[in-house]
């Protein structure tokens, strides 16, 4: 069964400690949609400092025009419409502490589209935070961590509404935001539910 934390001491300590090995180590953290990764991943990095950094599995967003072409526009986020094998070769890299500067995509949510090379993991990094919902889904990710978070919130409805707003900031209208989010981003948690026991912790901090 993993360890739950629910709170920023307990965290932070976990994180520190992953990081203090004689080589560099990667903690992945996933959750559903909305469940707050990115928050939890950035707020590690900023209270660890240069040691850590963060490289989101957002930036192997297929392309719009890839996803158009296979008839996946519509189902955008679910585990086909990322380049997965691209992802595991970049975590691959990021294990090999001889790699020197190691590039990654970031996903432009403003752009809805991936810039490349947009992040910078310098060999001096120790602690690599990779989050999104898939590291407890695809087996050959969860093999490239040396730890891996569950991030669950205790107000799920909450979470739904949070993920309402976001896509509404992005320009769907209230109808199509609660619309998608039912069909597409919670399917998606069903699936990213079911690592919830496979996990090393499980963080449950809002």
């Amino acid at each position: 069964m993993p360890r739950l934390l629910t709170d920023w001491d307990s965290v932070l300590a976990a994180a520190r400690e992953l990081g203090a090995g004689e080589r560099r180590a990667l903690l992945g953290i996933a959750g559903a949609p909305g469940a707050g990764k990115s928050t939890l991943a950035e707020r590690l990095v900023s209270d660890l400092g240069p040691a850590a950094a963060v490289v989101p599995m957002d930036g192997f967003h297929l392309p719009g025009t890839v996803l158009a072409d296979r008839g996946l526009a519509e189902v955008k986020g679910a585990p086909e419409t990322f380049d997965r094998a691209g992802y595991v070769a970049l975590l691959q890299r990021l294990r090999d502490g001889a790699a020197g500067v190691v590039r990654a995509p970031r996903f432009d949510r403003a752009r809805e589209a991936s810039v490349a090379d947009a992040i910078e993991v310098d060999p001096s990094v120790r602690l690599v935070v990779t989050e999104g919902n898939y590291l407890l889904f695809w087996p050959e990710v969860r093999a490239q961590l040396d730890q891996a978070w569950f991030v669950e919130v205790c107000d799920d409805e909450r979470r739904v509404e949070t993920l309402i707003g976001r896509h509404m900031s992005f320009g769907r209208s209230a109808g199509d935001a609660r619309r998608w989010v039912q069909r597409s981003d919670e399917a998606n948690s069903r699936l990213v539910s079911r690592g919830r026991g496979t996990a090393d912790r499980v963080v449950r901090l809002w």
